[in-house]
C-alpha cells in the first residue's frame, strides 16, 4: 500500500511491563541495575498493522487483551518496547475518561488545554467554544473545576474538545459508554460526520451491534495478539463464541481462528487493510458455515435466576429445528421451536405457560403466553409432565439473546408464577452477509425504488 494512503502503520509493534511483587523491588532494581527483581508481561506481540485513510475500524477483544495499549501507542502516549509507528495526520484520542485533563482547571480552561494540544491555535478555539459548549451541554459548570463533574459531565466535554479539531485520526476507547443514551447517539452522529469527511476510526467498543453499524473491517485481539481481521460481522461472530468457551478449549479455538486469517486483504479488498498474523501453522480455507443453525455447548447462561416452586418444576429448556434438532446458533429468518417440560408436585389449576426473548442488557423484545386468559388448562393432576412448545420465526438481527420460561396458575384466587426460571437459556444469531436489515428486530423489510419520468412510473427495482 503506498504510504500517502495509510494513516496508521505499525510495524513488528510489542509492549512489554515489569511487574515487581512488592513495591521495595522496584527500588532494588535502580539500585542494584545488574539484578533484576521484575517479571516481563507482554502485553503486545508482534503487530503489524497498517490501515488506510478513512476506513472505521471496530477493535474487539475480552478484557486485559491489550486493546488499551495498542490504541495508547498508536495515540503516542506509551511507546512501544519494539517495533515501529508511523501515524500520518493529526490525532485525537478518547482513551480514558477525562484523559488529559486538569482536575484542579474549570472546564474553560481546559477546553483551552487541550484543544491546543490538539494543534489549535487559541483563536481558532474561540471560534469553535460555543460548538464545543453547546455539544458537551454542561451549563455553568463549564466555569467549575473539573474534579467537581459528573462522569458524564466529564465525557461529554472530553468527546466536544477531541471531535472539534476535526482530527485526522479519531480514536474512541470504551468511554462513551459512560453517558446517557441520548448522548450517546449524538457522539455517534459526530462519529458518523468524521467519517463521511474522511477521517480514519478507531473505535473500541462490546457492542457488537455499533461495531457492525459502524465499522467497515473488525480486529479481533486476544493476549496481544490479533488473531482476525474480517467483516465487523464475521470477527464478532467469533469475538462472541471466544467468551462463553471453556477455559480448556480456548487455545483450540482460538487457533480456529488463527486459520481463518489467511489473506493479508479483507473481503478481496487487496491491500486496503492488513495484518499480519505470526503463526506457524498451516491456513486453511475457513468454512462457509454462516447458513447452518447449530448447538454449541459451551453458549450456556450464567445469570439463571429460578424462582421458588409452588407445585411445578421447569426442566429442559431448549431450541429445536422443525425437524427437532437441538441448536443455540440460529440463521436468520429461519423457524425454530422453543421447547420445555413442566412436571406437576401439586394439583394446579388455570393453568398456562409462557416464554420471553430479551437482550444482552435485560430489554424485553418479546414473548407469548400458551392459552389466553379464557382458554385456560382447567386442572392438572399432580405427578403430570407437560410438554411446552412455542414455535417461532426468528426475525431477530445478529447478536446474543436470552430466554425466560414460566408457568401459571391460580393460588387463593389470584394467578401466581407456579414456577418460573429467568434466563435459562440463551442463543446468538449467526451474522448474514449482504443482510439490509438493521437494528435488533428484522422486519423483512422489502424496499423499492422507483422513478417517475414524465408523468410514467418505471418497473420497481427491489434491492
Amino acid at each position: 500500500m503506498d504510504n500517502k494512503e495509510v494513516a496508521i502503520s505499525l510495524k513488528n509493534v510489542s509492549k512489554c511491563f515489569k511487574r515487581y511483587d512488592k513495591p521495595m523491588d522496584r527500588l532494588k532494581e535502580i539500585l542494584l541495575p545488574n539484578k533484576n527483581y521484575s517479571n516481563d508481561f507482554w502485553a503486545l506481540r508482534d503487530v503489524n498493522l497498517d490501515i488506510p485513510k478513512g476506513q472505521t475500524i471496530g477493535i474487539v477483544g475480552l478484557n486485559g487483551s491489550g486493546k488499551s495499549t495498542l490504541l495508547q501507542i498508536i495515540a503516542g502516549t506509551l511507546i512501544p518496547t519494539i517495533g515501529k509507528t508511523q501515524i500520518n495526520g493529526r490525532i485525537a484520542a478518547l482513551l480514558e475518561l477525562g484523559s488529559g485533563f486538569n482536575p484542579e482547571f474549570t472546564g474553560r480552561q481546559n477546553v483551552f488545554f487541550n484543544g491546543q494540544l490538539l494543534g489549535l491555535n487559541k483563536a481558532e478555539i474561540t471560534s469553535k467554544l460555543d460548538e464545543i459548549l453547546a455539544f458537551a451541554n454542561i451549563g455553568d459548570f463549564i466555569d467549575q473545576p473539573v474534579k467537581t463533574y459528573s462522569s458524564g459531565m466529564f465525557v461529554r466535554l472530553a468527546f466536544a474538545v477531541a471531535t472539534s479539531a476535526t482530527p485526522d485520526i479519531l480514536i474512541v476507547d470504551e468511554a462513551l459508554s459512560v453517558g446517557d443514551e441520548a448522548f450517546q447517539r449524538k457522539c455517534f452522529s459526530r462519529i458518523q460526520s468524521i467519517k463521511e469527511q474522511g477521517g480514519t476510526i478507531l473505535f473500541v467498543s462490546h457492542s457488537a451491534s455499533s461495531v457492525v453499524e459502524l465499522c467497515n473491517f473488525a480486529v479481533l485481539i486476544d493476549h496481544g495478539e490479533i488473531l482476525l481481521c474480517d467483516s465487523p460481522k464475521t470477527v464478532v461472530s467469533k469475538y462472541q463464541k471466544l467468551i462463553y468457551a471453556p477455559n480448556d478449549q480456548i487455545e483450540i479455538f482460538k487457533q480456529e481462528i488463527r486459520d481463518l486469517h489467511n489473506y493479508d486483504f479483507v473481503d478481496g479488498q487487496q491491500d486496503m487493510f492488513s495484518i499480519n498474523v505470526v503463526t506457524n501453522q498451516n491456513h486453511q480455507s475457513p468454512k462457509n458455515d454462516q447458513s447452518i443453525s447449530q448447538y454449541d455447548p459451551n453458549l450456556v447462561p450464567k445469570s439463571t435466576i429460578s424462582y421458588v416452586s409452588r407445585g411445578a418444576r421447569i426442566k429442559g429448556c431448549h431450541i429445536t429445528t422443525l425437524d427437532g434438532k437441538t441448536v443455540n446458533i440460529l440463521c436468520p429468518r429461519h423457524k425454530y421451536i422453543y421447547k420445555y417440560q413442566v412436571y406437576f408436585t401439586a394439583e394446579a389449576y388455570r393453568v398456562r405457560f409462557g416464554m420471553l426473548i430479551k437482550t444482552v442488557t435485560g430489554f424485553e423484545l418479546g414473548g407469548a403466553v400458551s392459552h389466553s386468559i379464557d382458554q385456560v388448562i382447567e386442572h392438572v393432576d399432580e405427578g403430570t409432565t407437560l410438554n411446552v412448545e412455542f414455535r417461532f420465526d426468528c426475525l431477530l438481527n445478529p447478536g446474543v439473546y436470552f430466554l425466560n420460561a414460566g408457568v401459571v396458575g391460580h393460588i387463593d384466587g389470584s394467578e401466581q408464577f407456579l414456577a418460573r426460571q429467568v434466563d435459562v437459556a440463551m442463543f446468538r444469531i449467526q451474522p448474514e452477509y449482504n443482510s439490509i436489515a438493521a437494528g435488533i428486530i428484522d422486519f423483512c423489510i422489502q424496499p423499492h425504488v422507483s422513478s417517475d419520468i414524465n408523468q410514467q412510473k418505471t418497473n420497481y427495482i427491489q434491492l
